[in-house]
């Protein structure tokens, strides 16, 4: 049988180095701030997407309320409509009760259109657009 010697000298390098930890750390910093980017820009879209599912319900309470004005007698004007939709929904949506519109487009057609600042995905304060059309026969 073979004998092992065990010496008494030590190596060198027992664990890390200084060095080594600071580039781990470091390395986990800069993903840590990738995940909190990320996760404010799912933060911002999610923002938007309820945005627009808002002026989503907006414009699906206009046609609502055209469709309704066609049983009424008597029947009220687009621009009572449009008044009374726009005080309904007031501060809902960020300026969105000054610039959003019904039109009457001819033939039994119309649009509906909503529009609101979107000022969380870029510091400028971009107007967005939603438009609805329908058709209403009576």
């Amino acid at each position: 049988m073979m004998d092992v010697k065990v010496s008494g000298q030590r190596t060198t390098q027992v664990g890390f180095s200084l060095l080594e930890v600071l580039i781990a750390v470091l390395i986990i910093a800069i993903g840590l701030l990738g995940m909190a980017a990320l996760q404010l820009k799912t933060v911002q879209n999610s923002h938007s997407a309820f945005q627009r599912t808002l002026a989503s319900v907006i414009a699906m309470d206009a046609s609502e309320r055209l469709w309704i004005n066609l049983g009424d007698t008597p029947a009220k004007s687009a621009a009572t409509i449009q008044t009374e939709w726009l005080a309904a929904w007031n501060g809902v949506l960020p300026a969105a009760t000054a610039a959003s519109a019904i039109e009457d487009l001819g033939g039994g057609k119309w649009r509906i259109s909503v529009r609101w600042q979107e000022n969380r995905l870029a510091d400028t304060n971009a107007v967005e657009t939603f438009v609805y059309e329908m058709d209403l026969y009576p």
